[in-house]
């Protein structure tokens, strides 16, 4: 069997988790140092995403247009995601919200793969659990801690939503077009919110707003106009296991950048989760 392998498709993937791994470092240095309340981190990353590619896109096409009628629910999953993560990592450890958030990610792929009657072998399976253990190695925590219930439920929903706008995107027919869609109906989901529910105590400094722009304009704006660009072209199963590799990505940046020490469990997790990974992208397909 010959394998075709398709270096612009590969390349798009790799820079768009590449770019989700560095929003989370954002997000840590942003909310986990107190630069910026969570409402205002979140109301920030969508306008300046949304600002980004309404320009981006105006130059491309020399207009502007707006559909009322689509992206309403993928741009509602969007914002709830955004929302949700923002708050839940106010209060949880860093590395049991990734594992939550990750994990719920894949059951919902999983679930939304077998109601499209995607059809998965065992090495998917065994790929995709190896995987997963990779990641339970890494980020359960050894010590004793404490899990808040609402948080924990935050991270839930955080990975629900995200899960379906990933699910959503595999019928985009314009990246650019149907994120910037998602990112300006996005930011109207989140002035309804300041509307309904007030949040108190907003606050941000310099670097807050700085690490907000950065976070909205490039990592996510970009980082989600790629993958939408590469979803149509793989399966509920493998969009889900590969994203995987995003807190990897994270710690690994964390090590390069922000001088965090190279430990044998985020090597070995490394291998795991790699192996897991390339196991369920290159399983037999089934007849």
């Amino acid at each position: 069997m010959k394998f075709t392998v398709d270096y612009k498709f590969i390349f798009i993937i790799l820079l768009s988790l590449f770019f989700l791994g560095f929003n989370s470092i954002f997000g840590k240095l942003a909310l986990g140092n107190n630069h910026i309340d969570a409402f205002s981190f979140t109301f920030f990353r969508l306008f300046f995403g949304a600002l980004t590619l309404v320009l981006i896109y105006t130059y491309k096409t020399k207009n502007i247009s707006v559909n009322l009628k689509t992206n309403w629910l993928s741009s509602f999953m969007l914002f709830l995601y955004a929302i949700s993560f923002s708050y839940s990592f106010l209060n949880m450890e860093a590395g049991l919200g990734t594992l939550l958030l990750f994990a719920v990610v894949q059951i919902v792929m999983v679930v939304f793969s077998l109601f499209h009657k995607e059809k998965i072998n065992i090495q998917k399976v065994l790929g995709m659990f190896i995987a997963l253990f990779g990641l339970i190695y890494l980020l359960y925590p050894a010590e004793s801690f404490e899990l808040s219930l609402y948080h924990a439920f935050l991270m839930i929903l955080a990975g629900i939503a995200w899960a379906i706008y990933t699910v959503l995107g595999k019928k985009s027919t314009s990246s650019l077009y149907n994120t910037m869609d998602n990112f300006r109906k996005a930011v109207v989901f989140v002035v309804i919110f300041y509307i309904l529910f007030s949040p108190q105590n907003t606050f941000f400094d310099e670097k807050g707003l700085l690490l907000a722009f950065i976070s909205g304009s490039l990592t996510s704006a970009i980082g989600y106009v790629l993958w939408y660009e590469a979803l149509p072209k793989m399966q509920f199963i493998t969009a889900g296991i590969i994203q995987l590799f995003i807190p990897l990505i994270a710690i690994f940046i964390s090590v390069i950048f922000l001088d965090e020490i190279l430990t044998s469990t985020l090597l070995i997790s490394t291998v795991l989760i790699f192996l897991g990974i390339i196991l369920t992208i290159f399983s037999r397909k089934v007849a």
